[in-house]
Parts: structure tokens; C-alpha cells; sequence
């Protein structure tokens, strides 16, 4: 099973160890100092209380490495329309597109059925061109719950989690699905089948879309927001209002919205990933995270005051710090088309 990482930092990197662990032939595309370490010494995963060092294929060069028969994109939800030309080379007739991202994905609303069949959203794909190039027949879905974090380069630390629900768009368990997942549970993640993946996607983006935006406008933890009676009602209508939208979507949530808040409140003193982007100055998630739940009430015709005022503030928050929603990619030359002249050896 050929498999590359796209993005092979602390998710990506965690993921890519493991797959080669249980015998995948695993490539990583990375950048930057990270890529060179992971060159030089190999990609090391610190994980109950070891060090394991796996010497697989890194690469900032997609063309080198040739069709896969997965690539799993592990950027933040925003980057990726910035390295859709780059994702080319690595997709052969039948390769699929595992989008391990938080928030809403490219390929949301195929095999969706109803009204928003085929739709596509232009907060996260502008210009539709994820749908385009990768292809929503392409698409797998990945929810990742683990906790991990790029130490040093070429370092990853595992913090908690194991888990990486998987699924069809249609809902159906096809053989490519069932194969990833046993390759992963053969490299010590779980990594579940599941018939309706948006379920599960909606159940984390529930807190993601409301926690993340409170906590970069506040620099509160998890903890804080959730027992500071003010900022939990600010989260629960947010939660209240993209409740609505999901269930006029079909979805249904396994759990009430008081206990997703004391869910969250129980983690602790936990800094999100937008608040910790917002400290180290990188671009937050708030497209993936804010604004296609905004979009996607537009659709349906329903209101969402509350998440548009913290949309409208932590946008401004944003500029005001200097951030846009969209990292900085090597620009797209002619040659990123095409494939490299000598590819790996396979």
C-alpha cells in the first residue's frame, strides 16, 4: 500500500509513523527545517515513553514520488487551496484523497442527496477547484481526534488519542475504506468504519466552531470558557444556532449541547489550535471552522446571529494581528503540472 502524508507535521507525522510501522510503503511531503531533519535523521515519534524512528521518504517535491494509492492531506483546512496543483502528481486512476482536516471538507455535499446535492462551498474551496482537481469520487473522510505536537524538527510528540474515524461520502463500505482501516488498526491507531462520517465530523466541528473563535478573542483555556457563565452562553447559542443548521442537513448529535461544553470544560486548561496559532502568529482555521457554518446557514435560509458577531470579531482579530486564513504556499509553476523527469524507486 503506497501512501503519502501531504503535510507531515504533528498529525501528519504521527500518522505517517504508524502506517509505516505496520508495513505501508509511507512518503512525506513537508518543508522548512522540519523536512531536513526528517531527511537527515529520520521522522521520530516519542510515544509511550519511547522513541521510535521510522527512515521513510521525505520530500518537498510531490513529483518525485509519483500516483499513490492514498494521499492523506494533513494541513489545516485553510492551506489546502493553496497546494491543489501541487497534489497532482500523486494521483494515479484509482487514488484516494483522505482528507484528514478539521472542519468542513472539500467534498461535503457529494452523495449528499437533497436539494444541496453536489454543491460546493466557497469559503473552504473557492472557486471550486478542491471539487475540480482532486475529485469528490476521490474522497475519503478522516475525523482526528489525537493530540500531537512538532517538538523539534523531526520530532513529534504523542500527547493522547488514537482514534481516526473513517468513511465514504455515500456512506457505503467499499473496499478501499475497508483497507485503510485495517491498515492503520495494523499500526496500532483505531480507525473505525463509519456509515455516516458527517455525524462524526459535525460532532467535533460543534465545539471547534464556537471554542476556537472564544478562545482567540478571550486567550481563555477550555476550562475557563466553559465554567465562566458569559463566554458558555456566547458557546451554547453558537452551538444552538449550528445545530440547526446540521440537522436540516440530517445530522444527527449523539450527545445534548450541555454536555459537548462540559466535554470540553473537562479537558482543562487546553489552548486551542486557534488561540495557539494566534499566539505563534500563523493564520487560524476560521474558514474551515466558522465561516462555511456561516455559509452553509446562508443556504439553508437560517439565522446564526450569535456566530456571526464572534465570526465578525475574530475575523477582525485576524487583521488586526497582522494573519490572513490562508498560509503561505510556494507559488505554482508550470513544472508542479507535470511529473518530475526521474521518479522514486517504487
Amino acid at each position: 500500500m503506497k501512501v503519502c502524508i501531504y503535510g507531515a507535521g504533528a498529525i501528519g507525522g504521527y500518522l505517517g509513523a504508524q502506517l509505516a510501522s505496520a508495513g505501508a510503503e509511507v512518503s512525506l511531503v513537508a518543508r522548512g527545517g522540519h523536512l531536513e531533519a526528517m531527511q537527515t535523521n529520520g521522522l521520530k515519534l516519542l510515544i509511550n515513553g519511547e522513541e521510535r524512528v521510522s527512515h521513510v521518504r521525505a520530500t518537498d517535491d510531490p513529483r518525485e514520488l509519483g500516483p499513490q494509492d492514498y494521499v492523506i492531506i494533513a494541513l489545516k483546512g485553510h492551506s489546502v487551496p493553496g497546494v491543489v496543483d501541487r497534489l497532482r502528481p500523486l494521483m494515479g486512476n484509482d487514488t484516494a484523497i483522505v482528507t484528514a482536516v478539521n472542519g468542513v471538507p472539500y467534498w461535503y455535499f457529494y452523495k449528499h442527496g437533497g436539494a444541496l446535492e453536489n454543491r460546493t462551498l466557497s469559503t473552504i474551496d473557492p472557486g471550486a477547484r478542491q471539487w475540480e482537481v482532486l475529485g469528490p469520487e476521490r474522497a475519503l473522510g478522516c475525523i482526528v481526534y489525537p493530540a500531537t505536537e512538532v517538538v523539534a524538527p523531526g520530532v513529534i510528540q504523542h500527547i493522547y488519542g488514537d482514534k481516526f474515524p473513517l468513511g465514504e461520502p455515500s456512506g457505503e463500505i467499499t473496499p478501499r475504506v475497508t483497507a485503510l482501516s485495517q491498515m492503520m488498526e495494523k499500526g496500532g491507531l483505531r480507525a473505525p468504519v463509519l456509515t455516516n462520517i458527517r455525524d462524526e465530523l459535525w460532532l467535533k466541528l460543534w465545539g471547534n466552531l464556537c471554542f476556537n473563535p472564544i478562545s482567540a478573542l478571550t486567550h481563555a483555556t477550555l476550562d475557563i470558557i466553559a465554567a465562566d457563565p458569559g463566554t458558555r452562553a456566547v458557546a451554547r447559542s453558537m452551538m444552538l444556532e449550528a445545530k440547526a443548521v446540521a440537522e436540516k442537513l440530517g445530522i444527527n448529535f449523539r450527545v445534548d449541547v450541555e454536555r459537548r461544553i462540559n466535554g470540553a470544560g473537562a479537558v482543562g486548561a487546553h489552548k486551542t489550535s486557534m488561540l495557539q496559532d494566534l499566539e505563534r502568529d500563523r493564520p487560524m482555521e476560521i474558514d474551515p471552522l466558522v465561516s462555511v457554518v456561516q455559509e452553509m446557514a446562508q443556504m439553508l435560509e437560517l439565522p446564526t446571529p450569535t456566530l456571526d458577531v464572534v465570526l465578525a470579531l475574530v475575523r477582525q482579530r485576524a487583521a488586526m494581528a497582522g494573519l490572513g486564513d490562508i498560509l503561505a504556499v510556494p507559488p505554482v509553476t508550470a513544472a508542479d503540472l507535470v511529473p518530475a523527469k526521474k521518479a522514486a524507486a517504487h
